[in-house]
């Protein structure tokens, strides 16, 4: 176990190291976490749905009628009335035919991509998807290839050289270290030129981008046969926890027979599922959540840019702002847990080196009065630790 021991050392002299928090109540922008209040933004509670009272209430309800656990996988006995509502209702609103559950977000990707592809077959993923995604095209039978981050030309050129039998292209709606789009309309033409499939996790983007909150897809105009395949998980916008995949019949009857981390798997609680119908109805419905949650990326873009702080360029709850090295990255997180907030240094490996960053995201639930603390606070933050190397835009 020395190797071990080396490894985690030389992970603390990195700045690599991970803590775990522990937290003390509900999710909430007001947080209390190792004992101590903080204003956190650094949460994917993009709604503020993960505490409201008619989910709590909604998944009291469904453990009384349910019980606590589904007891098996879906194909077993797991699959309850619950999770049957809630796939029909996600179709609806996403504009497909079916849906289908997983137990994350992770296993909706892995199950997805190694059911649809097989050796003599090829994946391409943007260089900056989510570990979920890239994970899945490695441990999938296909050949993986990363195409540069939101370039068309240079997915082009792989699909060109291509002689796969068949041709995967795999995206985020919304990146979720960056926060910036896919190019969708762009990703949607050069699939239909090379008849080649495209999935879009849109893990960050459903139930927030969109007039009714349809996403990446809504946002761009696009309908089911243009992005035949979309992921989205429950545990963000929706508050709750899981995941799903939305298309055709015929992609759900084959991720049903084929998608191994879906049928060897439990199923989710119903409770969960019932509390996720709950969430589903108030994104449809309660729109200002949406509205208010614009108002206040405009605002703390504004300010920041009063500020003179770089933040990249992100239209979405998201707003990363590039500090450099992970111990600076560290120091910054820490002077601002001082002040009383909450904002997790995000470090490689999780973005590319000389990339670690501040990932910002905003909620519903913050208040006007949150975002200007917060750029007084990041004011004298960067005033006071980053006085060697001011904090600078990053570009891939």
């Amino acid at each position: 176990m020395k190797e071990l021991s080396s490894f985690l050392a030389q992970q603390r002299q990195d700045h690599l190291y991970r803590h775990r928090r522990v937290v003390d109540g509900p999710q909430s922008v007001e947080i209390k976490v190792d004992g101590k209040e903080y204003v956190s933004f650094c949460s994917n509670d993009y709604l503020g749905l993960a505490s409201h009272p008619q989910l709590v209430k909604a998944m009291q309800q469904g453990a009384e009628r349910y019980g606590v656990g589904s007891g098996a996988s879906h194909l077993i006995t797991g699959h309850s009335h619950a999770h049957h509502a809630l796939e029909q209702e996600l179709a609806e609103f996403t504009g497909r035919q079916r849906a289908l559950l997983f137990s994350t977000g992770y296993m909706a990707n892995l199950g997805t991509v190694a059911a649809l592809l097989d050796r003599h077959d090829s994946v391409f993923e943007d260089k900056l998807n989510h570990a979920s995604l890239i994970d899945a095209g490695r441990l999938s039978d296909a050949r993986l290839l990363r195409y540069a981050h939101a370039d068309i030309g240079s997915l082009s050129s792989q699909l060109d050289s291509s002689d796969a039998s068949t041709k995967l292209i795999v995206t985020d709606g919304v990146f979720s270290m960056d926060g910036d789009l896919a190019p969708l309309p762009e990703l949607v033409k050069v699939s239909q030129q090379h008849n080649a499939m495209l999935m879009v996790d849109d893990a960050h983007g459903l139930g927030v981008i969109g007039k009714h909150g349809g996403g990446s897809p809504e946002h761009f105009g696009l309908d089911s046969d243009q992005v035949p395949i979309l992921v989205g998980t429950l545990g963000k916008a929706f508050g709750t926890f899981g995941a799903f995949v939305a298309g055709s019949d015929d992609l759900i009857e084959t991720l049903i027979q084929k998608a191994r981390s879906y049928i060897y798997t439990t199923a989710l609680p119903p409770a969960v599922a019932e509390a996720t119908r709950a969430a589903l109805q108030l994104v449809k419905t309660e729109s200002w959540r949406r509205e208010h949650l614009t108002r206040l990326i405009e605002r703390f873009r504004n300010g920041a840019a009063q500020q003179g702080l770089a933040l990249m360029p992100s239209s979405t709850p998201i707003q990363p702002l590039v500090v450099g090295e992970a111990e600076q990255a560290m120091a910054v997180s820490n002077a601002l847990l001082d002040k009383g907030f909450l904002i997790t240094a995000i470090r490689p490996p999780t973005v590319p080196d000389g990339s670690a960053r501040l990932r910002i995201t905003l909620s519903a639930a913050h208040s006007e009065d949150h975002v200007d603390r917060l750029l007084e606070a990041l004011a004298a933050v960067t005033r006071d630790v980053c006085t060697h190397e001011p904090l600078r835009e990053f570009s891939q």
